[in-house]
């Protein structure tokens, strides 16, 4: 298979709604501990420049979007999804490895953190230079968490006061990796 993985523009907007079902799906699977997006938020992310795309030909394969929180000290990847046709194949590491990339070309200086219950990601997460660290360690910005508020785990989050959750925080900083 032919993938390209890109950075997302405005001709990428008619495989939004795709994206949302996509990540629709895999939110149902109680194990996944992913939020849900609106068309609209999905949307925005990649009209804005902050999204990556993976295509087979004009067919979805996967995306990622990136999120700055706290004046630009820190970025979220978030909502990685690879349809299941064209997982095992080293795709979705390629789909963060771009989404990395972008957020150090937008956001330089800026430490990369993501959520994840997922152990496929967490090895991706630790090949790129993520370390594992507890809720206070990444943004305290209650907006960030208020995306957390779709995921079927939300209630543990709040009843741990947003310091514990089943996700595990990943924190990657750019410029320790250069050091």
């Amino acid at each position: 298979m032919d993938i390209e993985i890109i950075f997302a523009g405005e001709e990428h907007l008619k495989y939004a709604q795709d994206v949302v079902d996509a990540i629709e799906r895999a939110a149902q699977d109680k194990k996944s501990g992913l939020a849900k997006r609106t068309l609209e938020y999905i949307s925005s992310k990649i009209k804005d420049g902050k999204g990556v795309i993976a295509l087979c030909g004009d067919k979805f394969a996967g995306f990622c979007y990136i999120e700055s929180w706290e004046h630009n000290h820190f970025v979220a990847n978030s909502g990685l999804i690879v349809l299941p046709e064209f997982r095992g194949a080293g795709l979705a590491k390629a789909i963060k490895k771009k989404a990395f990339e972008l957020s150090v070309k937008k956001f330089p200086g800026a430490k990369i953190f993501g959520l994840t219950t997922s152990p496929a990601v967490m090895n991706i997460n630790f090949s790129l230079g993520y370390k594992a660290v507890r809720y206070n360690q990444i943004t305290s910005d209650l907006n960030f968490w208020k995306g957390c508020i779709s995921c079927v785990h939300y209630h543990t989050l709040c009843d741990n006061g947003f310091e514990s959750c089943f996700c595990t925080g990943m924190v990657c900083d750019p410029a320790e990796k250069t050091e």
